[in-house]
């Protein structure tokens, strides 16, 4: 049978650490390709197209990921979301976000879960299919410390669970065999 199973798992040690530290965006037509080996995104091809990072303030992004099987159909799916809060309102948001809603795009998350060598792990979502926004809400509450800004929630379907961003050398996505046109951060 192909679907063999490889190997056990243990109990990691308490050093994981949950959030999110930045999501960098891709529109999902400028990328090429993304090739991955078991799990792992090893080449990203996005000529000179680039990804756009956007900072997040700690605790308010999280990654999910829903497996959805049918027995009665031999499938299994996987769907992942993305949610983050974006503080502050403002024009040059508000026009982007119509970009973004129009698009649909690839999300590489890295989070704060830390590698041997310090570095964050990348998460890859909507490598295959791409990621819409599907629902979100732009407020401003009611008491002085509610949220004024941005609450998105991302939402794909693909065939393979999410992918881990192989690790990079010294800065997010300067590997070898990567091809992207820059990092925008503002």
């Amino acid at each position: 049978m192909a679907c063999n199973l490889t190997k056990g798992r243990g109990i990691p040690c308490r050093n994981l650490i949950g959030g999110v530290k930045f999501v960098y965006f891709a529109q999902f037509d400028e990328v090429s390709s993304i090739t991955t080996v078991a799990s792992e995104v090893t080449d990203i091809e996005m000529g000179t197209n680039d990804l756009y990072r956007y900072s997040i303030r700690r605790g308010n992004a999280s990654v999910t990921e829903t497996i959805t099987g049918s027995t009665e159909n031999g499938t299994v799916v996987y769907a992942p979301s993305l949610s983050i809060k974006l503080t502050g309102l403002s024009k040059e948001d508000q026009n982007e976000l119509k970009l973004i809603a129009q698009n649909r795009v690839v999300a590489f998350v890295q989070l704060n879960q830390v590698l041997s060598n310090d570095h964050n792990v990348i998460l890859c979502l909507g490598a295959t299919n791409g990621l819409d926004l599907n629902t979100g809400t732009n407020s401003s509450g009611a008491a002085f410390a509610d949220l004024n800004g941005y609450e998105w929630t991302f939402e794909g379907q693909e065939f393979a669970p999410m992918q881990t961003v192989q690790d990079f050398t010294s800065t997010p996505f300067d590997n070898a065999a990567f091809t992207i046109g820059s990092i925008v951060t503002s």
